[in-house]
């Protein structure tokens, strides 16, 4: 496929102190979160000056993307949009079109299969076709899901190891730590609906693909870290953070803060949180995890580390332009795990709107 132009999509995320309840209201709108939940985040906005991080990590990876993207023999324009800040869908969209741009190719920051991870995105492009009188005149097609292609785990592995060798220079043996890979927690309708309808059967945990991706993800970066040091790695779990759903709904579990409690009532000593859902170090990464998570091993006298995410690593930026290639010139895949690599166009019914179903982009024929 012949591709005139690349949009790094991505979240947003506020930049001031008067933008956060606006933009937390916007990313919530229709789910029924309570306002005390709502008001309840915005303060882990307001300790960071009002600002996410995200949006400052975006532009740090735009600019790796632009300079390395040559190298690889990628010569279109790179355009960066997001779903709830700006620069918003709609504007890039319109400004793309005007830039004389008419088949798109999308990278979107989720490397797994959700709604508010895959279809929510596709979504949201429809939308801003349709608001630019554009559906028909311009196409946007999606990069596929990247949970087991060696770019986005090479930073992972690099620094899992990292850290793993830090607590064992420090006297602590592997038996006494725990590895935690975690990932927001969505509910479990979405992620029992989650992966395309005809591969369900294959995803016997309960979160569907989600929960099965994270799994092999968790699986592949032990691995490699048990080679590369050369012995056997300490437990690992998923583990799930940043719910804000209604108390009433089922969410995936178990939380980030009741699994540390569980590892030192179990014995453990020290325990290292993998951000593994997410590829950059966002307000659910700094908040969540460098504070909550810490705060709750330090009360419980556990030693705590936090892993990297693969941000605008070499590896990353690298693995980025292997997705690219593969749809320009169809290149191989590269994919570290047998439930990969992930296809190219999504389902009728993957990733299903649960609440009413919307067009999108990038979708197979069926």
């Amino acid at each position: 496929m012949s591709y005139d132009a690349i949009l790094l999509t991505s979240f947003g995320g506020p930049e001031g102190p008067e933008e956060v309840m606006p933009y937390l209201e916007r990313v919530t709108a229709g789910r029924g979160i309570p306002k005390e939940r709502l008001v309840e985040v915005s303060h882990h906005y307001m300790a960071l000056g009002g600002v996410s991080p995200i949006n400052d990590q975006n532009r740090a990876l735009l600019a790796k993307l632009k300079e390395h993207f040559p190298n690889r023999g990628i010569d279109i324009p790179v355009y960066w949009g997001n779903r709830n800040s700006e620069p918003y869908f709609a504007d890039v969209v319109r400004q793309m079109y005007e830039d004389g741009h008419r088949n798109v190719l999308a990278w979107v920051t989720s490397a797994y299969s959700s709604y508010s991870g895959c279809r929510q995105y596709r979504e949201n492009l429809y939308k801003a076709l349709d608001e630019n009188d554009l559906v028909g005149k311009m196409k946007i097609d999606k990069v596929r899901h990247y949970f087991d292609h060696p770019g986005f785990l090479e930073p992972v592995i690099e620094d899992v190891a990292k850290k793993l060798t830090q607590f064992r220079g420090e006297g602590i043996s592997d038996d006494d730590i725990q590895i935690m890979f975690a990932t927001h927690s969505i509910p479990n309708t979405m992620g029992e609906t989650s992966g395309p309808p005809k591969r369900r059967d294959e995803f016997t945990a309960p979160g569907g693909a989600y929960e099965a991706q994270h799994l092999v993800a968790g699986g592949l970066v032990i691995d490699a870290v048990s080679k590369r040091l050369g012995q056997e790695s300490p437990n690992w779990e998923v583990v799930y953070q940043s719910r804000s759903g209604s108390p009433q709904t089922p969410w995936l579990e178990p939380d980030v803060n009741d699994a540390i409690r569980t590892a030192h009532q179990s014995g453990k000593a020290a325990v290292m949180v993998v951000p593994i859902g997410f590829v950059s170090d966002h307000v659910e990464v700094v908040w969540d995890l460098d504070n909550e998570a810490k705060e709750t091993a330090e009360e419980l006298g556990m030693h705590f580390l936090r892993a990297a995410t693969a941000s605008d690593h070499h590896a990353f930026v690298d693995g980025i332009a292997d997705l690219i290639l593969e749809r320009i010139n169809g290149s191989d895949k590269k994919a570290l795990s047998p439930l990969g690599p992930w296809a190219d166009n999504c389902a009728v019914g993957c990733c299903p709107n649960l609440r009413s179903e919307l067009q999108t982009v990038a979708q197979a024929d069926q």
